[in-house]
């Protein structure tokens, strides 16, 4: 999820802390138990520093080992540690509790999300990307907000924010539900479709949909159970190429690989250059498809400049490449 959203699920998480008698019962302890939920609501994204470094490392590793097994239970660990010697006398079993349940919280919904997280590591690398729910829900926000809202006009947090996390229960099996059928509505629409993803957007009927059959890839969009493809790709394998080869050691295009279950790809000769594109087809958004892979490969089999990321125009990526193309 967004920023904004797990802040707000920290906060949610505060009024219930508020029903722990231990908790409400002593200052000391509900400060050192706030700090560490609001804490521990944002700290597994304390890997977004890698997008620092450069966007491969961020890609590869964003949600990875700080979302996982280990990490769940090694946050709260550090953050009791610290906090209950910040706050002296603060009760270090419920302090590292609700710190744990803030902690827990922020990774499992955001296996809910298309970009999904490493939780099962070290048992799987494998990325748990559900994928119905959007990165940030409008509802699932707003319903905090109001919960939130009435708490601070005097009302027991307890009972708002426990009805909000009925709704919400009762949203997420709405957007399963809903999901399943655009699924199979798309397969419906593709008959021969031997992988779909079905991506969520901020709006509540709305999908994303990139599917491919042996000899295609498309991308559409759907609106309920009604499906619209937009494009059609023919499927090929990159071409054995040397410049191909050499692009495909990149970091960059690694990361890309990596990352994107379905993609196309362009080859262009730029003067004495050979530029390999990667075109991810999860994400088109008005006409364009900003998540990509380039790299440049001269005649010696150097990538002498790479990219990953997203961009909306040529002019933004020969700036990121730093290329200047010939007129």
């Amino acid at each position: 999820m967004d920023t904004g959203t797990h802040v707000v699920m920290g906060v949610a998480i505060c009024g219930l802390a508020l029903s722990d008698p231990v908790v409400s019962a002593d200052a000391v302890t509900t400060s050192a138990v706030f700090s560490g939920i609001i804490v521990g609501s944002l700290i597994p994204d304390v890997d977004t520093v890698l997008k620092l470094r450069n966007n491969a490392v961020y890609i590869r590793h964003h949600r990875g080992i700080t979302h996982s097994i280990p990490a769940v239970l090694l946050w709260p660990l550090l953050l009791t540690i610290v906090l209950t010697l910040l706050f002296p006398g603060a009760n270090f079993i419920h302090v590292w509790a609700w710190s744990l349940l803030a902690v827990f919280f922020h990774v499992f919904v955001d296996i809910f999300n298309s970009y999904g997280t490493q939780a099962l590591r070290p048992f799987s690398k494998k990325w748990v990307a559900i994928g119905v729910i959007s990165t940030f829900d409008p509802i699932i926000f707003i319903l905090h907000v109001l919960a939130i809202t009435v708490w601070l006009f005097g009302v027991e947090p307890i009972y708002p924010i426990s009805i909000m996390y009925g709704i919400v229960f009762i949203y997420y099996l709405l957007r399963f539900v809903l999901k399943y059928a655009v699924k199979n509505a798309v397969a419906h629409t593709i008959p021969d479709a031997d992988e779909i993803i079905i991506a969520p957007t901020i709006r509540f009927f709305q999908w994303r949909v990139a599917a491919s059959s042996p000899k295609c890839h498309y991308v559409g969009r759907a609106y309920g159970r009604s499906i619209t493809i937009y494009d059609r790709f023919t499927k090929d394998p990159l071409p054995d190429f040397p410049e191909v080869k050499a692009a495909l050691e990149d970091n960059n295009v690694k990361a890309f690989t990596a990352f994107s279950p379905i993609y196309r790809w362009e080859i262009t000769k730029i003067g004495d250059l050979c530029e390999i594109r990667l075109i991810d087809l999860r994400y088109r958004n008005k006409d364009y498809y900003p998540f990509v892979a380039v790299a440049h490969v001269d005649s010696e089999m150097n990538v002498i400049n790479s990219y990953t990321g997203w961009i909306f125009s040529e002019e933004k990526l020969n700036k990121k490449l730093n290329f200047i193309p010939h007129s």
